[in-house]
């Protein structure tokens, strides 16, 4: 009985831990404070030397729980990630996944010597170890500071931040096994690394699909489609680890695989993930920081300080500016994806490794990514949204995401049905826009449900649903955001709707229906102006495109930073504007145009 006792008393100690990590989220929030760290300091709180005095040191538990973990953030992360956009970036992210993680380590290892007085592989093992950047840290701190970054920076960290853990943690295990062996040639390293890479490939590829092909053809019941996409996330992470493959590499790719195919409920799937990995953080640094010895951290502090100094403030800078050099990123750019470069639960997992295998003086290797993980979250995380605002690359969001219902369809797998609530302040109340690929398909109104033939013209406080590919459905959350109009709206719109500089033509033609050309779909609204326009944009300065007209409404630096829509009126069937405003709008047009040729002109007479 009493061992039942401690079982039940253990469930009970692990299950408030957690929801104690659920709980402070939500004041983290509020206050803006780095949610990750909270979840670690709720693991100190409850360790040995904290006021709950829990004595954990179960190092392969940790190790296991670690593994888990890392392998569903991977597989979400791949499930986010468009695969245009994945090769979009592919090039700079690859080598700053790569050549970027081992240039972070060579160039911490001396600092790492020099100050915990150990030699040459121990200094890479330290640099290694904390070489990679978390992704779900950068992004979880994105979502909380609400920012959105310039796309393409925001895919480079996307993808960099998800495809260098299998290199961090390669080499990490071969510097391991380096000092267990006492010796390994570069060659043998090489030829492990290729193995787990392609292995890694393959297995991710294979799984990948036939997950897809399960997923359409099984007939599961609603519900179990993201338990089972979960599942299948780890039976293709440990057979490629069975196979001494790269089981992390793998569950990026199928997922990746999964993500950017035509699935039966695919954004149920995502929301499911979502959950998931958001679990699996907690739990994986509430154990961590329970398998942390704080009064063992004052002895290695101070050399702990001066690893993290070296690595945000030199390490990180070089290797992203020396990756980045081959490319066309703005220095600011570089400078942001340096400083946002945050290390999480994959250091200090990562660190567990010299422990697990009983490498003499381990505990330094965890004490030491410990405090670099710490110092990483409160100066970096801290930070962040004062970064990207110095240096101008992400536009805050100042619009919650509507709660979007999404409703699979058995039977075909290329439409779902997609709900929200119309809210007054909303693009589609307000201006009656919708994509082309949406079809609305019925509505709720006073808890009937009506068709839209009986529902007639769209009111406030109506459910909308539509029919709309799976993939494209979280586009329609733009349109349902309650995003009041400013108080002076610009006279050159038809609303208060700007966008990115960086976005590009396809993602905005594909939003309203436009055709454009292949080539021109992947070129930027910036870099648009700039090839159109015969010297440097202005403010106010007009392009076509399509049915749509851009203007140019803020330039910095001689480039086009955001861009308003003029989204074209509906005509009546003699052609004349449908409203009042919209002529009132031409009108405004027109004496712009006017004051402008008459600016042109007396800039021409040398007035």
């Amino acid at each position: 009985m009493a061992a039942l006792d401690t079982v039940s008393l253990t469930i009970l100690l692990g299950a408030l831990l957690v929801l104690a990590g659920i709980v402070s989220s939500l004041i983290a929030m509020r206050f803006g404070a780095p949610l990750l760290l909270v979840f670690l300091l709720i693991g100190l709180l409850a360790g040995e030397s904290g006021p709950a005095g829990i004595e954990f040191n179960d190092v392969r538990t940790a190790y296991t729980v670690g593994a888990v973990a890392l392998g569903l953030i991977l597989f979400d992360g791949g499930l986010r990630t468009r695969l245009p956009t994945f090769r979009s970036v592919l090039a700079p992210a690859g080598l700053l996944a790569t050549v970027g993680v081992l240039l972070t380590a060579a160039i911490v290892a001396p600092v790492a010597m020099f100050v915990l007085d150990a030699g040459w592989v121990e200094g890479l093992l330290v640099g290694a170890v904390i070489a990679s950047t978390d992704a779900a840290a950068v992004f979880f701190l994105m979502h909380t500071r609400g920012l959105r970054l310039r796309p393409r920076v925001g895919a480079t960290l996307e993808v960099e931040s998800s495809t260098n853990d299998p290199f961090a943690i390669f080499l990490t295990l071969l510097l391991v096994q380096i000092l267990l062996a006492g010796g390994a040639t570069w060659q043998m390293a090489a030829a492990r690394f290729a193995q787990g890479a392609v292995l890694g490939l393959v297995v991710g590829i294979a799984g990948g699909r036939g997950a897809v092909f399960l997923l359409n053809r099984s007939g599961l019941p609603q519900g179990l489609h993201g338990p089972f996409a979960a599942t299948a996330a780890l039976v293709i992470f440990g057979v490629a680890e069975a196979m001494h493959g790269s089981g992390y590499l793998a569950a990026y790719v199928a997922g990746l695989v999964v993500g950017n195919h035509p699935t039966r409920a695919h954004n149920t799937v995502i929301v499911f993930l979502d959950a998931v990995t958001w679990l699996a953080q907690i739990v994986m640094f509430v154990i961590l920081g329970l398998l942390a010895w704080p009064q063992r951290l004052p002895a290695t502090l101070l050399p702990a300080l001066a690893v993290a100094a070296a690595l945000m403030f030199l390490a990180r800078p070089v290797a992203v500016f020396l990756c980045l050099a081959p490319f066309r990123y703005a220095w600011r750019d570089k400078l942001f994806i340096s400083w946002v470069g945050l290390r999480g639960a994959v250091g200090i997992f990562l660190a567990s490794i010299p422990l697990l295998v009983g490498l003499p003086k381990a505990y330094i290797y965890f004490d030491v990514a410990f405090v670099v993980v710490l110092v990483s979250l409160l100066v970096q995380g801290w930070t962040l949204s004062y970064a990207a605002n110095r240096l101008q690359v992400a536009l805050p969001r100042l619009d919650a995401p509507p709660h979007r219902v999404d409703l699979d369809l058995p039977g075909q797998l290329e439409q779902e049905l997609v709900g929200y609530l119309v809210r007054a302040n909303s693009l589609y109340l307000r201006r009656r826009l919708i994509p082309s690929w949406a079809k609305l398909a019925l509505v709720v109104r006073n808890e009937r449900v009506l068709s839209p033939a009986e529902a007639g013209e769209i009111r406030e406080g109506d459910y909308a649903y539509f029919l709309a590919p799976p993939e494209k459905a979280q586009a329609l959350d733009r349109f349902f955001v309650d995003m009041p109009a400013p108080a002076a709206p610009d006279e050159r719109l038809l609303g208060d709707f700007f966008v990115p500089g960086e976005a590009t033509i396809g993602a905005l033609a594909e939003i309203y229906g436009l055709q454009v050309g292949a080539d021109e779909a992947s070129k930027t609204l910036a870099d648009w102006f700039d090839a159109q326009l015969n010297g440097d944009p202005h403010e106010g300065d007009t392009l076509p495109l399509g049915a749509i007209k851009l203007i140019a409404d803020q330039i910095v630096d001689g480039r086009v930073k955001t861009v308003g829509l003029d989204l074209a009126e509906h005509a009546d069937e003699e052609g004349a504007p449908a409203t009042l405003k919209a002529r009132i709008r031409r009108w405004l047009k027109r004496i712009r145009s006017v004051r402008a040729g008459r600016a042109s002109g007396h800039r021409h007479s040398g007035l």
